[in-house]
């Protein structure tokens, strides 16, 4: 009896620094354990990238009368949100002003912004306006504008190029190295080298 009540007496002395131990292990093992908090990662960077795509397609657009305001139309489109542009391969455009006059635009490739009010086109690029009637009732010749790259503003029917351009005017034709024609104001300047054939308007 003496023997086990020692025995117990030393046990009852050594279970605190028993226990204190266990508890200390127990602790260390549950740091180790419990996963650690991640540093907040940066913002993924905006790429450049599609969200969708329309092949051999054909998208209008129409006023608040209902009228047709613009027809576009190509091979392929692609979509890029980043910067809400459209960038269309083997592209046609059909756009008609507030008096219904027509205005064609082609190329290899175009970029447009949202409601394709402004144009990019780029690659054997060409924009033609429609012959149309002057103050005075007289008909104008059909003009066309060509190049590698011509920026279209559809709505304000302003064309410009930092690229060689010709236009052809009826018989006339001029070359440029730059080019910027506002079709309201009928001004167009030409700049670089720029050069003209003026053919005369034969009586009848």
């Amino acid at each position: 009896m003496n023997a086990v009540r020692l025995l117990l007496d030393r046990l009852t002395l050594y279970l605190p620094v028993l226990l204190m131990g266990t508890l200390a292990m127990a602790t260390y093992w549950l740091v180790r354990s419990s996963p650690t908090v991640s540093a907040p990662e940066p913002a993924a960077a905006v790429q450049h990238q599609p969200d969708y795509f329309m092949r051999k397609f054909a998208v209008k657009t129409y006023d608040a009368e209902g009228k047709l305001k613009s027809e576009v139309s190509g091979g392929e489109a692609r979509h890029f949100p980043d910067t809400d542009t459209l960038e269309i391969d083997q592209v046609h455009i059909r756009s008609f002003n507030e008096q219904g006059r027509l205005t064609v635009a082609t190329a290899r490739q175009a970029i447009t912004n949202g409601d394709a009010s402004e144009v990019q086109l780029i690659g054997n690029a060409r924009v033609v306006r429609e012959a149309v009637p002057d103050k005075n009732g007289r008909l104008q010749p059909s003009m066309t504008l060509t190049g590698e790259f011509l920026h279209a503003f559809m709505n304000t029917e302003r064309v410009k190029s930092h690229k060689p351009v010709e236009l052809t005017h009826g018989k006339d034709r001029f070359t440029a190295d730059s080019m910027d024609f506002d079709n309201l104001d009928r001004v167009m300047l030409m700049t670089g080298r720029v050069r003209g054939q003026l053919v005369p308007a034969t009586t009848p």
